[in-house]
């Protein structure tokens, strides 16, 4: 994987969530793919859980805006910060994205750390 192809594949995420399509989530994730949704939680596993797990926790289109830098690159694996502003009620999020991706570029394996800016939510 390069730079440019992690950029392609987050603003591929970024546009399922913006749309909760599930053709356009369920394409980013290899058939066996796992789904952290924090370090130590069990993780939505194959694309049909990951879809299913998404939808069950998904923003609404413009709740949120959402920026994000690849971080880094070795091999398989990319490195990328995220930050998100949700509008009502106002919170901020501060993610580190972990991505593995399968050979044919699509994810076999996300982490998602996160925590809260609790400076920012309060004004």
């Amino acid at each position: 994987m390069e730079t440019q192809d992690v950029q392609r594949w987050v603003e591929g995420y970024i546009r399922a969530w913006e749309s909760n399509d599930p053709g356009e989530i369920g394409a980013l994730f290899a058939d066996d793919a796992r789904y952290f949704t924090t370090p130590y939680r069990e993780p939505w596993q194959g694309r049909d859980a990951i879809v299913a797990g998404w939808l069950d926790n998904k923003d609404e289109p413009g709740d949120y805006t959402f920026r994000f830098e690849v971080l880094a690159v070795a091999g398989d694996l990319a490195f990328v910060q995220g930050w998100t502003h949700y509008k009502e009620p106002p919170k901020h999020y501060h993610n580190l994205w972990v991505i593995r991706f399968a050979p044919d570029g699509r994810c076999a394996e996300f982490t998602e750390w996160w925590m809260t800016h609790k400076a920012m939510d309060a004004g």
